[in-house]
């Protein structure tokens, strides 16, 4: 039922002779594939998608090794073909490199990888001797997907933790890296229809970053914090801004233990903050870390709004419980896999 239920979706978009664009997706990625089928469907888009949930058989042997197969393979020749991926865990990550390997020697036209988060991206430079920069590693494995016939594949990622793990890619793969930042505008305008707003960033690195974003904005200023050593301890201090009588929203790339974002609560509500809400691409939270935001259980903090995106498949059970709410990167897929 599924899959005839996004076919029907995908065949009212574009005309008879469009280009047919076939949509892969790792099971864990489903709900997010859905969503884009129903994006392209209202973007008019000129190309027909068409995702079918069976399209590929992901089994394991005995021995829990993948046991894979492409249903109806010929179907993939000549098309264009996009990969859906999520390599939230190293348990899943064999079975879709082993996809993506395949994909090109069956003969599609061009092949786009969709992979939202970039799990090892926060270990990317080597500080001491015998320390292993594995976002080098992940590049590495990604770069020896196979040229298909319009040349190499098209990479797309979201809010890399370092914009310079691009050039860990080799040259047969193109990494396109884009932000998902943006979709918070559209929250930030509805509340400064309440109270004053302020962008708040964890480090100078966030706000080099994602500071074009803000200067785009309309009387939305902007808070730097910053971490600085007293004694054996490094605490966070406000660097730059004032938060006093503003509704602060603490911006950032991903989140894991959440305990940066605790400490700088803290901070902007003591100097004044009318209140606190977060923003992160990647809900990453491992051991269930995000529970300590729960405001039904006596959180850490008081955090007003926690959004995050659906890069990560874990994130759409986070989002039923407030103060989480999912911001979905369905849109941006489309309009960056239509360029």
């Amino acid at each position: 039922m599924a899959d005839k239920y996004l076919r029907n979706l995908s065949s009212g978009s574009g005309s008879p002779n469009c280009e047919k664009t076939i949509l892969l997706a790792h099971p864990s990625m489903f709900q997010l594939a859905r969503k884009v089928i129903d994006a392209a469907k209202r973007h008019q888009c000129n190309e027909v998608f068409e995702f079918i949930e069976d399209g590929v058989k992901w089994r394991s042997f005995k021995d829990g090794f993948p046991d894979l197969f492409i249903e109806n393979v010929k179907n993939i020749m000549n098309k264009k073909v996009f990969i859906l991926a999520s390599f939230h865990n190293p348990a899943v990550i064999f079975e879709q490199l082993s996809l993506m390997y395949a994909i090109p020697r069956y003969l599609a036209k061009s092949v786009t990888i969709i992979l939202p988060y970039f799990p090892t991206g926060t270990m990317e430079r080597v500080d001491h001797e015998g320390q292993i920069a594995t976002a080098k590693t992940l590049a590495s494995l990604l770069s020896a997907i196979p040229l298909t016939s319009c040349g190499p594949a098209q990479i797309l990622l979201f809010d890399i933790h370092a914009l310079q793990e691009r050039f860990y890619f080799s040259e047969q793969v193109i990494p396109r890296l884009e932000t998902a930042v943006p979709l918070l505008t559209k929250e930030i305008i509805q509340l400064q229809k309440l109270e004053p707003v302020a962008i708040a960033f964890p480090d100078e690195g966030a706000d080099k970053r994602f500071r074009p974003w803000v200067e785009s904005l309309s009387s939305v200023s902007v808070v730097i914090c910053t971490k600085v050593r007293q004694g054996a301890q490094r605490v966070v201090k406000i660097k730059e801004g004032e938060p006093g009588q503003k509704h602060v929203i603490i911006v950032d790339d991903l989140v894991q233990s959440g305990g940066t974002i605790i400490e700088c609560t803290k901070v902007l509500l003591a100097e004044g903050a009318l209140k606190v809400s977060a923003f992160v691409t990647h809900a990453v939270f491992p051991g269930g870390s995000w529970k300590q935001f729960i405001t039904a259980d006596e959180p850490a903090v008081k955090i007003e709004n926690f959004w995050i995106t659906d890069s990560i498949p874990h994130a759409n059970e986070i989002s039923n419980s407030p103060p989480f709410k999912i911001l979905s990167i369905n849109d941006l897929i489309v309009d960056n896999c239509l360029r």
